[in-house]
């Protein structure tokens, strides 16, 4: 290796130019490879809850040509890994993320064994820089990721605020004519045919907070043609409205598969809230509406500012105006939403010219009464972590076996679950005994799978596609917090993305990630 950096080596180990010799104890030196891994003496947890057990499993092109004890001579040509006893686990599969990889790498959601995200979320849908309100945005998007080069799997839902946009219909807009919601529907239909694995919602942002159940209803038989699923970032998700957010999703997907976006419930508390939450979803279910969750393992949100503000004072409405004309009041609403809210110190700035600090904090700084720095800031002051939730509650929501995981992050983000949601879960659920590991593996994996309809990932099976992660359950480690929220996690030794090393000590080696469609196009 004189004279090569570790990442020439390892590309000439990937293209077959070397031996394959791997750092930290992960392998020896083998023939060349050619295009395959043999994983050796691993803990299988394979995804589908199935007890764990030891296994040997060969990938080749890309996918998991046996699962068992490989002969010595089998394995000629391949990398030889050496999982000393390790878990190897499918890659995890985020439900909620953020973000573009046209522009932006996620590794860091590799470092926590991510290996397929699904964007399009919160009602928005990703578009190229000069087609955003155009009705073929998201497939000419799609088509540019396609071709781009990139470090996971990324898949995308088709947001309904961009629908809404894409069909000409004007953002404060309640009640579309009947041509706009069969234009609506034509679009959204196209995007499903695109690839799209769905639609999201954003009730309570601007456009979405504006749709009636007509319009939303009138979508969901769509999606219901393509086997899709219905995604919401719900109207309200306060304890005292959760309930009837969660009822109009169901009511409005129709024959649509409905799922809850980061299933939460802000000013609940404790366990016994929670369980009656989750039989209330229980309550909801039939055969047709499995209706599912996900969910982040930390107690706060995080969204824009403008979250504080009442419905009256956002777009379109001009916010100056509001707040010339309407000043007493707005400050008035935002004092008691504050309150509410556990009041300034749980307001914590994560971009703009206040990150960093509480709401406390810069008022303090400022000399001025937080509501007036409120006022002054405006709904589009930026986006800040929201410390409103119970961590019983939140906790035992996570343990409900119809929530996975989704850490609503991007690689830009300013909350730690960006970067530690998955090293987090397993760090404080499984290695601490509080969910059998098998299960905590399968709540990341093959549920996420089998919500968005990934047939061939999920779960590690011959045929399956070579998605995985090797790791030791009791070194993982979210290093990510409020002061550092970008650090990457801890403990994912190495990690597989179809069939190639993408991550692997504690370092990108590798870009083999690719665009995923909706099956049955």
């Amino acid at each position: 290796m004189a004279g090569w950096s570790r990442r020439e080596f390892l590309g000439a180990v990937a293209a077959g130019g070397a031996c394959a010799l791997v750092p930290l104890g992960l392998g020896g030196c083998r023939s060349a490879p050619a295009g395959g891994l043999l994983l050796r003496d691993v803990l299988l947890v394979d995804g589908s809850g199935a007890p764990a057990r030891n296994a040997d499993v060969l990938v080749r092109d890309g996918r998991i040509e046996r699962i068992g004890r490989i002969p010595a001579g089998d394995a000629r040509g391949l990398r030889v890994v050496e999982g000393g006893g390790r878990v190897l686990a499918p890659g995890f599969i985020d439900l909620h993320t953020h973000g573009d990889p046209l522009e932006t790498a996620y590794t860091q959601f590799l470092a926590m064994g991510v290996t397929t995200v699904l964007l399009g979320q919160d009602g928005g849908s990703p578009s190229l820089p000069d087609k955003g309100r155009e009705p073929e945005s998201l497939p000419a998007w799609m088509d540019a990721v396609a071709q781009a080069t990139l470090d996971v799997n990324v898949a995308t839902l088709s947001g309904h605020g961009a629908l809404r946009r894409r069909a000409g219909i004007d953002d404060g807009t309640r009640r579309p004519s009947d041509a706009q919601l069969a234009r609506l529907q034509a679009i959204l239909e196209h995007d499903l045919r695109s690839g799209a694995f769905g639609m999201s919602t954003g009730l309570e942002y601007v456009p979405g907070r504006y749709a009636e159940t007509r319009e939303l209803a009138g979508l969901g038989p769509v999606i219901a043609r393509a086997n899709g699923v219905a995604m919401s970032h719900m109207r309200n998700e306060d304890a005292g409205d959760v309930r009837e957010s969660i009822r109009e999703l169901v009511a409005a997907s129709g024959p649509a598969r409905a799922h809850v976006s980061h299933l939460k419930m802000v000013y609940g508390k404790g366990v016994e809230e929670a369980e009656a939450l989750l039989d209330f979803m229980q309550s909801l279910r039939t055969p047709a509406q499995p209706l599912t969750a996900d969910a982040y393992p930390y107690e706060a949100s995080y969204t824009g500012v403008a979250i504080m503000f009442p419905e009256w004072a956002l777009p379109p409405s001009d916010y100056d105006e509001v707040r010339a004309a309407r000043h007493d009041e707005l400050r008035a609403w935002l004092q008691r939403r504050m309150e509410q809210r556990n009041g300034p110190e749980a307001l914590l700035f994560g971009t703009g010219p206040h990150a960093g600090k509480t709401l406390a904090q810069v008022a303090a700084e400022r000399g001025l009464p937080y509501p007036d720095l409120l006022l002054e800031i405006g709904p589009g002051g930026g986006q800040a972590a929201h410390f409103v939730m119970d961590r019983a509650l939140q906790d035992r929501l996570l343990l409900d076996p119809k929530v996975a995981l989704g850490s609503d992050g991007s690689p830009g983000g300013s909350h730690p679950r960006s970067a530690g949601t998955f090293a987090r879960f397993i760090e404080e659920f499984a290695a601490s005994g509080r969910l059998a590991l098998e299960e905590a593996v399968r709540k990341a994996t093959a549920l996420p799978a089998s919500i968005l309809g990934l047939a061939d990932r999920g779960t590690i099976r011959t045929g399956a596609s070579a998605d995985l992660v090797l790791f030791d359950p009791s070194k993982v480690r979210a290093r990510a917090d409020y002061v550092d929220p970008k650090a990457w996690a801890e403990g994912f030794d190495l990690v597989v993305v179809n069939g190639e090393p993408a991550f692997e000590a504690r370092e990108a080696v590798g870009r083999p990630g690719r665009l995923l469609r909706r099956a049955g196009l």
